[in-house]
């Protein structure tokens, strides 16, 4: 079960009234996509994670009932971790992210676009990461928002920007729009991925701005490519 991101508390109540939308018929769902992005496979991807020389102090869960079993791993070039896929819809507002279709919605992200606006989480393809805790701070690696990311899920690469922070305690939690590109169903209420989906994020990486998704694919199949290569 997903939970609010911090984001929600720090958004407050002035934010919480444009998010109700005219009374109307639910958008007809989208099924899952997962056309996957780039011509790096996801097995050479995969095969650089095999193992894990762990940078995280502990380990987090990725449900509030679950145990604390996934470390956040580093090598020289990036972080990563194995986890599950919760989907968020936090940000503007839209057909499919809002408080009606997510009980759960906050009308704010922890980072936004160049224009001042919030992330849209049906267009967009981000992470959410962890707020930084003594089990890890993301900034210790070089990793903040904009970072790019490569999603690997059942052989698919989905390329994301951090967007988002949530809890201090869990991992695990990624976009609609990531979801649909993974061939994940994305309904915030009962879609995600139980399990196999490893986040991968290259370190000192930046997407500016960070709504520039086609930047982030290009940012990403280059950092992929020298990661794989990578000895």
């Amino acid at each position: 079960m997903r939970v609010q991101s911090l984001t929600l508390a720090m958004a407050g109540a002035a934010l919480l009234a444009p998010t109700t939308l005219p009374a109307a018929a639910a958008p007809p769902r989208q099924g899952p996509v997962g056309r996957g992005e780039g011509s790096v496979a996801a097995a050479d991807l995969l095969d650089r994670v095999r193992t894990c020389a762990q940078v995280s102090r502990g380990r987090y869960r990725t449900d509030d009932d679950t145990r604390r079993r996934v470390r956040v791993c580093a090598t020289r070039k990036a972080v990563f971790w194995k986890a599950d896929l919760d989907v968020d819809c936090d940000g503007r507002p839209t057909a499919r992210c809002n408080r009606r279709t997510d009980p759960l919605f906050s009308a704010a992200t922890a980072f936004q676009q160049s224009d001042g606006r919030h992330l849209n989480a049906e267009t967009l393809p981000y992470i959410v990461i962890p707020a930084a805790s003594r089990v890890w701070n993301p900034r210790a690696q070089d990793v903040s928002g904009g970072s790019v990311a490569a999603v690997v899920y059942r052989g698919r690469v989905q390329y994301a920007v951090v967007g988002d922070t949530g809890p201090r305690e869990l991992i695990g939690e990624a976009s609609y729009a990531t979801a649909r590109g993974l061939g994940i169903e994305a309904d915030p209420r009962s879609g995600g991925a139980d399990s196999g989906v490893t986040y991968i994020v290259f370190k000192g990486s930046r997407i500016s701005p960070i709504e520039d998704h086609r930047a982030a694919v290009a940012e990403g199949e280059r950092l992929a490519r020298r990661f794989v290569g990578a000895k």
